[in-house]
């Protein structure tokens, strides 16, 4: 498993977040965020059942994983958050169109997503998205962001 730490703003320096990135099967994609809060300035939303589909969830925490293509314009946003709700979006190019919330991607499917205690883990399914674009796994670019709300601000 590929692990990157992932850079933050100044003022959130305190704050460390390292990703870990796991191809587990041809189309499956794990990922595991680590956070290291020991101030405790990170404000979480409140848990919800069954993983539902939310948008906006940027405006909160939240973790967030690009699927981006070879040679290619296209991606997909995956947005997660702590409360357990998740979204897919999907791009033509980047941030459009520009429509708010974005258009929903319905060929990633969530596999698992489940907060820890050191922060959050999740499998997707990527086979539809990659059947329908003809994609190996070669074909494919992962980023990793987080969106962190604190008690000294986002």
């Amino acid at each position: 498993m590929a692990s990157y730490e992932l850079s933050a703003f100044d003022r959130f320096s305190a704050i460390t977040v390292v990703g870990a990135i796991e191809q587990q099967t041809p189309a499956t994609l794990n990922v595991g965020f680590w956070v290291r809060d020991p101030n405790q300035f990170l404000i979480y939303p409140d848990q919800v059942a069954a993983n539902p589909r939310y948008d906006f969830l940027w405006e909160q925490t939240c973790y967030e994983i690009f699927v981006g293509v070879k040679d290619q314009d296209f991606y997909r946003e995956i947005n997660l958050s702590p409360s357990q709700a998740w979204q897919a979006y999907q791009f033509e190019e980047y941030r459009f169109p520009e429509d708010m919330p974005p258009i929903a991607a319905y060929d990633i499917e969530l596999n698992h997503l489940q907060r820890t205690h050191y922060g959050l883990n999740v499998s997707l399914d990527l086979s539809q998205f990659m059947r329908e674009h003809q994609l190996k796994w070669a074909d494919l670019y992962i980023g990793l962001t987080a969106v962190l709300n604190t008690t000294q601000g986002m």
